[in-house]
């Protein structure tokens, strides 16, 4: 079986053992309408079985995509930057980029706010304020901008502080190519090598996913209360409507209008990258993955994708800005609050802002929704209304985030004139097929060794 088809089969199996023991376990209210403490073989099962062998088994899988993410990210914008590095158009490259990924959010910021404004998710809101939340503290607009640039590159690295990780990643590999001499070409023949064994490490792990997975999922839905879910009905629908909108019309219609491909092979070919990312409900985890498929599978050249993805994977998150504004509407709606035109203008450029500049901050979601609900006025307690629909939707906008980021990989890659089209169209290209800075229709002499910046 494909590799898509395992992890299909995982998530199907831990969903139904999860959910079979959630309604085998008979999980009852008392009188006061607390959940009364499970009794016997249940109390067994949850105690050894869900919280403690899947619940580590699970943790241990995320841990070891979690390790790879520091290093592949760092080696390969340092491979990508030293090809690039004496490129005429890498600032535009790197400019088109960004442009991109601020433009999409701002897409699905509009999107949000427009579909909540007309389906109304937070009127008639039972409150409760004696709901008790507190935000993460939530950084100044200056901080973030100078928390980007890394005064100590080994402390980022500790840190996992992605967005000076890329930084310095970028900025060694532009030193890498202006190096003359064999001293460049040794250290750029030695990333490139360090850069092939990082991505045998990735496919080694990524067998291990379908069984990461079922147990993700056992763990998940054997807690999940689905009465939250119909409580808070219109506000799920709404958000998973908004991002089903999102991450399939609008990021097909960018690929049919911005290259001209087929968005039906693009979706082929991501979907297993969106199960990935669905059922761990992390970007930095998904990551290599997504990075592996979008340059071997989708034909965009190593040096756009070892750029492209990192970065989107750290600001990119269309996924989120999602959930941001229709919360932040859902809250007002409930409170009995009018932010008025002012107000929801406001929640798009700050949504976008913070997208942005706190990535490499932990609990992000929490901190970009406080912030958002300060810049125009709400009270930030509304955020604990939404937590218990939270985590199923933070699956979904995972898996948008991602797409977009190949999405955006892909029309960069075209407008450079740097995308294999005939392997984006090649149903059979496949990653473990041959490697896309080797694809191509003229073979190499194999008695000249090519230099660095080619291999």
């Amino acid at each position: 079986m494909s590799l898509t088809t395992k992890i299909l089969i995982g998530m199907l199996l831990g969903f139904l053992l999860g959910a079979g023991f959630n309604l085998l376990a008979g999980v009852e209210k008392g009188p006061d309408g607390q959940l009364l403490p499970l009794t016997g073989v249940a109390l067994w099962l949850q105690t050894y079985l869900i919280e403690g062998l899947f619940d580590a088994l699970g943790q241990i899988f995320i841990a070891s995509l979690k390790l790879l993410v520091v290093p592949m990210v760092f080696v390969s914008l340092v491979c990508g930057a030293a090809a690039l590095g004496g490129h005429s158009r890498m600032g535009i490259m790197a400019g088109k980029t960004v442009i991109y990924y601020t433009l999409t959010s701002v897409i699905a910021l509009t999107l949000a706010v427009g579909f909540a404004l007309l389906i109304q998710p937070g009127a008639g809101v039972q409150m409760d304020m004696a709901v008790n939340f507190t935000p993460p503290e939530s950084p100044s607009i200056k901080s973030m901008l100078i928390d980007i640039f890394p005064s100590n590159p080994v402390a980022a690295m500790v840190e996992a502080n992605m967005l000076q990780i890329i930084v310095f990643a970028i900025l060694f590999g532009i030193a890498i190519s202006r190096t003359t001499g064999e001293s460049g070409k040794v250290i750029s023949s030695f990333f490139n090598s360090l850069n092939d064994v990082v991505i045998s490490l990735v496919m080694l792990l990524m067998q291990f996913a379908p069984y990461g997975v079922f147990c993700l999922l056992v763990k998940l839905f054997s807690q999940l209360g689905f009465g939250a879910i119909l409580d808070l009905a219109k506000y799920f629908f709404t958000v998973l409507f908004v991002l089903l909108l999102h991450g399939v019309v609008i990021y097909g219609l960018l690929i049919r209008s911005l290259t001209g491909l087929s968005p039906v092979t693009f979706f082929k070919k991501q979907w297993k990258v969106m199960l990935f990312a669905f059922s761990t409900a992390t970007s930095s985890a998904t990551m290599p993955f997504n990075m592996r498929v979008c340059r071997d599978e989708m034909g965009v050249d190593n040096k756009i994708a070892s750029f492209a993805i990192p970065l989107g994977a750290t600001i990119n998150m269309d996924g989120t800005s999602i959930m941001q504004g229709v919360a932040a509407i859902f809250i007002a709606q409930a409170f009995g609050i009018d932010l008025g035109i002012g107000g929801y203008l406001m929640i798009i450029l700050t949504a976008t802002l913070a997208s942005i500049g706190t990535a490499g901050v932990p609990s992000v979601g929490l901190v970009t929704l406080a912030m958002v609900l300060q810049s125009v006025g709400l009270p930030v307690e509304g955020i604990a209304l939404i937590i218990g629909v939270d985590r199923l939707l933070d699956m979904t906008r995972t898996a948008v985030n991602i797409t977009g980021d190949s999405v955006g990989a892909i029309v960069v890659a075209k407008s450079e004139g740097m995308l294999d089209e005939e392997r984006y169209r090649d149903m059979n290209a496949s990653m473990e097929g041959e490697p896309i800075e080797n694809a191509g229709t003229q073979t190499p002499d194999p008695v000249e060794k090519p230099d660095f910046q080619e291999k």
